[in-house]
């Protein structure tokens, strides 16, 4: 087994190449400060709605990424709740999502109040509810204590495992998660963004809970770029962004708990990925003011309350395509319904036909 980065004599002194780093960072600077001002240009109503499709998808994409899917409904649902927020009807929302929005909104609302171990333990017990990661019963608001063995990160099936990464000894994780804790709360000397690159970079290297350290290492990472804006609305989703670039997140992150403490890879990667992640922020945007100029087209139609459903669902980010059959399933009705519901919305210039036909048929929304 090569020498991780935890077990350097100068860990945990991170550094980069500052110099070299400086345009990247710069760029991404400038593109935060962009989105904001964008954002802020826009009504409060608009700005509420982008703040809250960005944070379903920063829940929906960082579960994702540990393989778990939420309920895309009850993560909107529970959001908007939190938030204040009127949507409408109100999917009621399972505990595990609860949680998870629990812990995503106090590291972002909350983002000036200092990162404690108590704060750590009650964002861990949010994510696993139950007690249980899956099947498999976990310490849950308390450190690993690896009484099964190494906390390993490993690939492949059962026989032929790959090792990723080792992590520190439950012995040795009061000292680590005191120094980090430390670090994080003292006063910056670096640019935040900077910072919360290395803050993700830390945590999960540290790895100190059974389950859910990814999440929180992103959770931690939101805050410090929430502090880096002086504001809790989150307008771009960095979970959203590395799911979206999976492979080259863990590759990179491999390669870093491998080397040495010059982590310029890292923080080149991790701006980049920032830079992408508020690139995406604009298809939000977009959306976001299509579906208030949609609502403004079609305001006077008097629609039924299954129709209304199903046409907020495509403006909120439908995924595949409308057919019949999926409408009958979301508005929970007959597909004799469901069919009358899409002609009634095609005679009034709501939705048109896709090309193709027979059972593949299926719909869009009007351009307008």
């Amino acid at each position: 087994m090569g020498v991780y980065i935890w077990e350097l004599p100068d860990w945990p002194r991170f550094h980069w190449d500052q110099d070299g780093l400086a345009p990247v960072l710069a760029e991404a600077r400038h593109r935060q400060g962009r989105l904001l001002g964008h954002m802020e240009a826009l009504g409060f109503q608009l700005r509420e709605e982008a703040v809250l499709r960005t944070l379903t998808q920063d829940v929906l994409k960082s579960s994702e990424i540990e393989g778990e899917m939420l309920d895309p409904d009850q993560v909107r649902s529970s959001i908007a709740r939190r938030l204040g927020m009127d949507i409408g009807a109100l999917a009621l929302a399972d505990r595990d999502v609860e949680g998870v929005v629990e812990m995503m909104l106090d590291a972002t609302h909350r983002y000036d109040e200092p990162l404690t171990e108590e704060r750590l333990f009650g964002w861990h017990a949010s994510l696993f509810p139950t007690g249980r990661s899956g099947m498999t019963k976990i310490r849950v608001g308390q450190w690993r204590d690896d009484s099964g063995g190494p906390m390993q990160v490993i690939s492949g099936p059962f026989g032929k495992e790959r090792v990723h990464y080792q992590a520190p000894p439950a012995g040795a994780l009061d000292k680590e998660v005191a120094a980090f804790l430390e670090w994080f709360n003292s006063e910056p000397t670096t640019d935040p963004v900077l910072k919360a690159g290395v803050a993700h970079l830390w945590f999960v290297t540290i790895h100190p809970f059974d389950d859910g350290n990814g999440r929180i290492a992103r959770g931690i990472a939101d805050m410090i770029l929430a502090r880096s804006e002086q504001s809790a609305q989150r307008f771009y989703s960095m979970s959203a962004q590395i799911r979206h670039e999976r492979n080259d997140y863990y590759a990179t992150l491999e390669a870093t708990q491998k080397g040495t403490m010059n982590v310029t890879d890292w923080q080149a990667w991790f701006l980049g990925c920032l830079t992408r992640a508020i690139e995406g922020a604009q298809e939000t945007l977009s959306s976001v003011l299509f579906k208030a100029r949609f609502w403004d087209r079609f305001a006077t139609e008097a629609l039924n309350e299954r129709q209304i459903k199903v046409i907020n669902r495509m403006l909120d980010g439908f995924e595949g395509k409308l057919t019949s059959s999926k409408w009958a399933k979301l508005a929970k009705c007959s597909q004799d319904t469901a069919y009358r519901d899409i002609q009634d919305l095609m005679e009034r210039g709501v939705l048109k036909k896709n090309p193709g036909g027979g059972r593949s048929t299926s719909y869009d929304l009007a351009e307008i």
